[in-house]
């Protein structure tokens, strides 16, 4: 391979290729590059589909969360004052540790991404498997949005993300499982994973009415089924404040379920693709009789 591989109109178009082939949308048009880079668009498909599923034992998830609270509480991390060193040291070393020579820094930065690749993987999975039980509050709860953030940016497929979306907004609602007693964190939570919903059922409805395909339809569906029955288990061990807010969540899955159903029906009878939408993705129009 020559040594531009790594150029932004490469890159840019490696990208593409990776997200059709991940069921992304279609970019029209072909490159020159297109042929060399069907053996990395391969590659690319098949660490997807054959993705080692990573596992920590309680005893590793237990030291590694006490390190990283240990190492948060040192260094002072989320604090005005830690944010005020960290922002006049990385100016004085900006100031006192240039690089001359333009091709070092390419090849330096060409260097780090691909150090900060491997590394990055190997951090997410210890960084996730140590906060994935924490809730808003702990220590470690920043770091497990911000792993879902970082999962979200390596996903290739809007079907993906949409699906991302929903599996966190299950998350939230064990979260606010656990918080019920606190009114301003579990409105809180609520008001996360009603985002979330939204989030990952626009990506979804919006797929499918663009392949005319109910597949992601159907993943709405099955989310809608076990999360309602979830959110209305809140009801029992709630006060009437938290119920108010509850009731909000279940009206938006409610909402959900009649914008699945229209779809559905609109991609039945083949209607053209609805150019309006709102927060839940394209707002289909009534089926004709005749049909």
């Amino acid at each position: 391979m020559d040594s531009d591989l790594f150029s932004r109109r490469r890159a840019e178009r490696f990208a593409q290729l990776l997200d059709e082939a991940n069921g992304g949308r279609r970019h029209h048009g072909r490159s020159q590059s297109d042929d060399e880079l069907a053996t990395l668009v391969a590659i690319g498909r098949r660490l997807t589909a054959d993705r080692p599923t990573v596992t920590a034992d309680a005893e590793f998830r237990t030291g590694l969360r006490a390190m990283l609270v240990a190492t948060a509480e040192r260094e002072g991390v989320g604090t005005p004052t830690a944010a005020k060193k960290e922002t006049a040291g990385s100016a004085t070393r900006t100031r006192g540790s240039l690089l001359p020579a333009v091709t070092a820094r390419r090849a330096r930065a060409r260097g780090a991404i691909l150090v900060g690749v491997a590394a990055g993987a190997v951090a997410l999975s210890g960084i996730s498997a140590a906060s994935e039980n924490a809730v808003p509050g702990d220590a470690l709860y920043g770091m497990k949005r911000s792993t879902e953030r970082a999962q979200l940016a390596l996903t290739g497929s809007d079907i993906s993300r949409g699906q991302l979306f929903l599996d966190f907004a299950r998350t939230r609602l064990d979260e606010a499982a656990t918080v019920h007693h606190d009114r301003i964190g579990f409105s809180a939570v609520l008001d996360d994973m009603d985002a979330d919903t939204r989030q990952g059922v626009r990506l979804l409805t919006t797929v499918a009415v663009q392949r005319s395909d109910p597949a992601g339809l159907d993943a709405v569906n099955t989310f809608l089924t076990g999360q309602r029955q979830a959110v209305s288990g809140l009801l029992d061990r709630a006060d009437h404040v938290e119920r108010d807010r509850t009731r909000r969540s279940l009206a938006l899955l409610d909402a959900v379920r009649k914008r699945s159903d229209a779809l559905r029906a609109a991609i039945a009878c083949q209607l053209p693709a609805p150019v309006a939408s709102d927060a839940l993705g394209p707002t289909p129009g009534t089926c004709p009789a005749d049909r």
